[in-house]
């Protein structure tokens, strides 16, 4: 089969070639939008879900939905670090730039520039921002974040109120945001959300997601739905998969699409990549046969392997290995945190360091006290390729 030609996409945040199964999470957000560039209360949504089911693509839907009704965007994507306030601001003042630009709205944007000049100086760890407006002091500068962004969030949305526009901010891997800066940040939407304001967010993150925003405001839940994106069911898997080749003038042969179904789950990622490489493999020119999947299947596993997981997991000491390989051997989904130590002959006090540097560094995630779980699908399949035999205890 023509490589240049092949369908698929296997990527980072990159859109598959037929975008299935979201329909619901996409045609609401573009509703939420709607409702706020009239003046309603609009709910936006904090996607949840492991790494790899295309949350990222999701939140990029979002911001081709807002671009089609005159909004305003601006992504951020959170570090390690979690430090989200100073990418905040520098959001900001990408977006006001943005309006004034296209808008010409002169005056306003530079009061709103001041407001973001004064919010910015009084942090801590603020960026060096370029704004060359004196300082408006009052609305956004009394150095408590979440009084403080409420003052930015009504002056970025009352700007984009008076010249009939909106603002959509997505913000990506919210799971490592601290909790005081989460309950912030849902402060400050909150504030421009009672004042009918066309300003919002979409978020996305790992499962905890749900339950950190709960925890830092109760009210949250009435601001955001949370939808869980997960695998893709039979047919919209099979869809992933059909279509694009189809638009090829390639079919799949019914055993061969079963294959690939059984081996990635319907992941999203995961049938990227084995499509791409059966598109690879086969003899072509019409079809993709069972025997192009099954040599396929060594060759995509080895770039899953060499990327998707390894980069998740080249970083890792060797204490954090042997409790990831514990994990695994106890099978896929949630495990107990005292059966991961048994197995390893250790306590799960002399183990809590390593388990909090996994959870730190969102390896894995706490669906519940006293549990654990990988926050990439089938990683313990992979653990058990990259470690054949069970470490001994870690020091």
């Amino acid at each position: 089969m023509d490589p240049v030609r092949n369908p698929y996409s296997p990527g980072a945040g990159t859109r598959p070639p037929a975008l299935v199964g979201r329909d619901r999470e996409i045609d609401a957000m573009d509703v939420a939008l709607q409702r706020l560039l009239l003046g309603r209360d609009g709910r936006s949504q904090l996607l949840t879900g492991l790494r790899g089911v295309g949350k990222t693509v999701m939140l990029n839907e979002f911001e081709q939905c807002a671009g089609g009704r005159g909004y305003f965007h601006e992504h951020i994507e959170v570090g390690e670090d979690g430090k989200l306030a100073p990418r905040l601001a520098s959001g900001f003042r990408r977006v006001l730039l943005s309006m004034d630009a296209k808008r010409r709205i002169g005056e306003r944007i530079v009061r709103a520039l001041g407001v973001l000049k004064a919010f910015n100086l009084k942090l801590p760890d603020g960026p060096e921002l370029t704004i060359d407006v004196d300082v408006v002091l009052g609305p956004a500068d009394s150095g408590d974040l979440g009084t403080d962004l409420a003052g930015l969030f009504v002056e970025l949305g009352e700007v984009a109120r008076d010249h009939g526009t909106g603002v959509l901010l997505t913000i990506d891997e919210l799971h490592y945001v601290a909790q005081p800066t989460l309950e912030a940040l849902v402060m400050g939407l909150h504030r421009a959300s009672q004042l009918r304001l066309p300003i919002t967010i979409a978020g996305a993150g790992l499962p905890s997601l749900a339950t950190l925003t709960g925890e830092a405001k109760s009210y949250a839940e009435r601001m955001f739905t949370f939808p869980s994106i997960g695998s893709l069911d039979g047919d919209a898997a099979r869809e992933a998969l059909v279509v694009p080749a189809a638009d090829e003038g390639v079919a799949w042969e019914e055993r061969a699409l079963e294959r690939v179904l059984d081996v990635t789950r319907g992941f999203p990622y995961f049938l990227q990549e084995f499509g791409k490489q059966a598109w690879d493999v086969s003899d072509g020119p019409e079809a993709i046969t069972l025997d192009d999947v099954e040599r396929s299947i060594p060759v995509a596993t080895a770039e899953l392997d060499e990327g998707f997981f390894r980069v998740r997991s080249g970083r890792t000491s060797d204490p954090e290995r042997s409790y990831l390989r514990a994990m695994a051997e106890l099978g896929p989904g949630a495990v107990r945190s005292g059966e991961v130590a048994a197995l390893l002959g250790r306590s799960t006090t002399d183990l809590g360091f390593v388990r909090e540097g996994l959870l730190r560094r969102a390896l894995c995630y706490s669906p519940r006290w006293g549990e654990i779980e990988f926050t990439v699908p089938m990683f313990d399949e992979f653990m058990k390729r990259w470690i054949p035999e069970l470490p001994s205890a870690p020091g």
